[in-house]
């Protein structure tokens, strides 16, 4: 945009050198992605001034905390001989109950979820602040300064999405779910996340380091576009895929967008974004459903969102039954007790307005018709009888 203040791709860097006093960001591979970000948001996002203190702030914490990680990796190598095994990996659309089902399975004392402010902040890493946590809480710190509601279930250090590890690379939905960036958009959809992956995976291995090696429990929508990709990085794990009506997922989806990137811009594009999440979505899921139909079904297992808000505790039990691990007594009642809790806040929360937009929904059935084709039958074990997936 003419006239925008955000500041050029060099001094960001220059300035995130200077407030940490490092030098070194590791491989070159984030590079390509902070550029065409900071030239999209320079002269496409139209963002007002707190969208444009917003995106700051979060590109500065990304590469401050790229200085760190580095930082940390020289000074103890050691933390590269850690090993991340068969970490549980949600794949789901937007809006399907993956979230709930994040922090249910955060109530797991034998697993390790990835908390908010460790994605955020992984330095200084866990093992070094006891019980106690990072200051640099750069999500919770923008949800609280500028008025941003949660659409989705969260808490201080719930278990949060791979996003902001991913933004550690500059290749993440993050940055077009905060701002109107269509070259970024188009570049990203057809990116090569693989060194965004083993970024990933270096940084729970800093997350981990000296800690008790518990199996990873991980999500992110954003993955079912990638899946060759995070499969380099993490060969061995297992999916959870929660299944919803895409033309549901769509409105719903749509509806967050509009919210959050209307708060950082006088200029919202209501249109684009419904055409940027139909297409994001629809091209994701049909990779998906090749990576899937290619010889790795067994690697995923499936609950549908009716079933999951019926009883959620016995799908979690039936999940557990498929990965072969032990539901305990302590981890039942921390799922009952988290169930019981949002299921009281989300009937207290007010509902907010519908944006004013319409959708095709022959169109997106249409686009959506080979996986909804085979929804049904991935979910027959999961559904309650007389639900549409």
């Amino acid at each position: 945009m003419v006239g925008s203040t955000v500041e050029t791709y060099q001094t960001l860097l220059d300035s995130a050198k200077s407030e940490t006093g490092l030098q070194d960001f590791g491989p070159d591979s984030f590079r390509e992605g902070l550029e065409i970000l900071v030239n999209a948001l320079r002269k496409e996002a139209k963002l007002n001034p707190v969208g444009e203190k917003v995106v700051r702030e979060r590109i500065l914490g990304h590469l401050k905390q790229r200085l760190q990680v580095e930082h940390w990796y020289k000074a103890h190598p050691e933390i590269a001989d850690e090993s991340i095994i068969q970490p549980l990996i949600g794949i789901s659309l937007p809006r399907t109950g993956s979230t709930a089902l994040s922090f249910l399975l955060a109530e797991d004392p034998n697993a390790r979820s990835l908390r908010q402010q460790q994605a955020t902040a992984p330095c200084p890493p866990p093992c070094t602040l006891g019980d106690g946590l990072a200051n640099d809480v750069q999500e919770a710190a923008t949800t609280n300064k500028y008025g941003l509601k949660s659409h989705v279930p969260s808490a201080t250090n719930g278990p949060a999405e791979c996003q902001d590890l991913m933004a550690l690379d500059f290749k993440s939905h993050i940055f077009q779910a905060f701002a109107q960036v269509p070259s970024y958009s188009r570049w990203l959809l057809d990116a090569d996340l693989t060194s965004t992956y083993l970024y990933e995976l270096r940084t729970l291995k800093l997350l981990q380091w000296n800690l008790p090696n518990q199996p990873w429990r991980l999500k992110c929508p954003t993955h079912l576009l990638f899946l060759q990709q995070l499969d380099t990085a993490f060969p061995d794990a297992r999916f959870v895929m929660t299944h919803r009506d895409p033309t549901d997922v769509m409105r719903s989806v749509i509806d967050v967008y509009v919210d959050i990137v209307g708060r950082f811009t006088d200029h919202l594009d209501i249109p684009y974004l419904v055409q940027l999440n139909i297409e994001h979505w629809s091209v994701g899921m049909q990779r998906a459903l090749a990576f899937r139909n290619g010889g790795q079904s067994q690697r995923f297992y499936d609950i549908h969102f009716s079933a999951m808000h019926s009883d959620p505790v016995k799908e979690v039990k039936n999940l557990y039954q498929w990965l072969g691990e032990p539901v305990s007594a302590e981890f039942t009642n921390g799922m009952k007790r988290w169930w019981a809790h949002n299921d009281q806040q989300r009937q207290q929360s007010p509902k907010s307005a519908t944006p004013d937009y319409t959708l095709d929904q022959g169109h997106i059935r249409s686009l959506f018709a080979d996986y909804n084709n085979q929804v049904a039958t991935w979910t027959r074990q999961s559904a309650p009888a007389g639900s549409t997936p």
